[in-house]
C-alpha cells in the first residue's frame, strides 16, 4: 500500500512536469498578449477567454499527455496495484481539471473533454507500463 502511494505520488509529480513543459513550449507556440499579467484573475480569465482553439487544444493535449505519462510512471513505480495507481493519477487530474473550469471560464467542449480523457489515457500508461517479470 505504501509502495502504491508513493507511486501514485511520482506520478502525479511527472503528471505537473509534463504540464509545466508543454505550457513552457506552448508560450512559444502561442506567445502572451501584451499586457497580460498571470497573477491576475482577471488577465487569466481574458486570457483563457480570448484563447483559439488552437491554444485550447494544446491545453486540452497537455491534460492527456500528464495522464499518460503520469500513469506510465505510476503503474511502472507500483507493486500489485499497477492500474490502480495510474487510475489516481488520472482521477487527479481529472480533479485539476474540474477546479481549473471552476476558477477559470473554459469552453463546455474543452472542458467535457478534460473530464473524459484523462482517465483513459492513464489506462492506456499502465498499459504501455506492460507486465514486470519477477527476477529469477
Amino acid at each position: 500500500m505504501v509502495r502504491s502511494t508513493l507511486a501514485v505520488l511520482l506520478g502525479l509529480l511527472v503528471a505537473l512536469a509534463t504540464i509545466l513543459l508543454l505550457e513552457y513550449l506552448g508560450m512559444s507556440l502561442f506567445p502572451l498578449p501584451p499586457g497580460i499579467a498571470l497573477d491576475s484573475e482577471e488577465d487569466l480569465a481574458r486570457l483563457v477567454a480570448a484563447a483559439g482553439p488552437g491554444k485550447q487544444l494544446w491545453v486540452l493535449l497537455g491534460w492527456t499527455l500528464a495522464s499518460l505519462t503520469g500513469g506510465w510512471v505510476a503503474a511502472r513505480a507500483s507493486g500489485r496495484h499497477r492500474v490502480g495507481a495510474a487510475l489516481a493519477v488520472g482521477g487527479l487530474i481529472v480533479a485539476g481539471v474540474l477546479l481549473n473550469a471552476s476558477l477559470l471560464p473554459h469552453p463546455a467542449w474543452m472542458t467535457t473533454l478534460g473530464v473524459l480523457l484523462p482517465l483513459p489515457a492513464a489506462w492506456a500508461g499502465a498499459r504501455l507500463a506492460g507486465r514486470r517479470t519477477p527476477p529469477a
